[in-house]
């Protein structure tokens, strides 16, 4: 199958966001450019892992002193819903992170998920699993970070007893030998 490729180099806006209610909830990763707009969806935990290594990524480069990616660099968080239509291009499998050392961007790659994905594919191929690359500032990628950071923590409220997500009409806790706790 031919593999789709969906650039953005600084795009408009990249962000991670959620559709759905919590405890249901579809995450993504949302580039736009213009009125081309590319949503992928992803798991949560991909998401606070991404935003880790990203943070990881710009400390040491600001410990090096690259110029920009200090975290004073971000005035402002973007909080708005994502970009309609979201129409899932494809389901995220693999995240790469990397540095552009000649334009001072960082560049993002998502994989699509696949069965029979070769981690040494080629990236020139013309077959293989669908790629997003997204190159974007390094205050863009803090500002990703802290928006990122608020999307993961916004889901339910974790029990005090076990750490569990708590729905609604609570839920049966290890801690408490299976009895609800509301």
């Amino acid at each position: 199958m031919p593999r789709h490729r969906f650039l953005f180099d600084i795009p408009e806006r990249f962000v991670a966001g959620t559709v759905g209610d919590p405890g249901n909830r579809t995450f993504f990763l949302q580039a736009r450019e213009g009125g081309r707009i590319v949503s992928v969806a992803l798991e949560k935990v991909q998401v606070a892992v991404l935003a880790q290594r990203l943070t990881e990524m710009l400390d040491e480069l600001e410990r090096r002193g690259i110029e920009g990616t200090d975290a004073d660099a971000v005035t402002e968080t973007d909080v708005t819903p994502l970009d309609e239509p979201i129409n899932e291009v494809f389901r995220v499998g693999t995240l790469t992170l990397g540095w552009d050392t000649q334009d001072h961007l960082v560049l993002l790659e998502a994989r699509e998920q696949t069965e029979d994905a070769d981690e040494d594919e080629d990236d020139e191929s013309e077959e293989g699993p669908d790629l997003l690359r997204v190159r974007i500032t390094p205050p863009a990628a803090r500002a990703f970070v802290a928006r990122a950071v608020r999307v993961v923590a916004s889901g339910r409220p974790p029990c005090p007893l076990c750490g569990e997500p708590l729905d609604p009409q609570g839920h049966l806790c290890p801690r408490r030998n299976g009895h609800r706790l509301n």
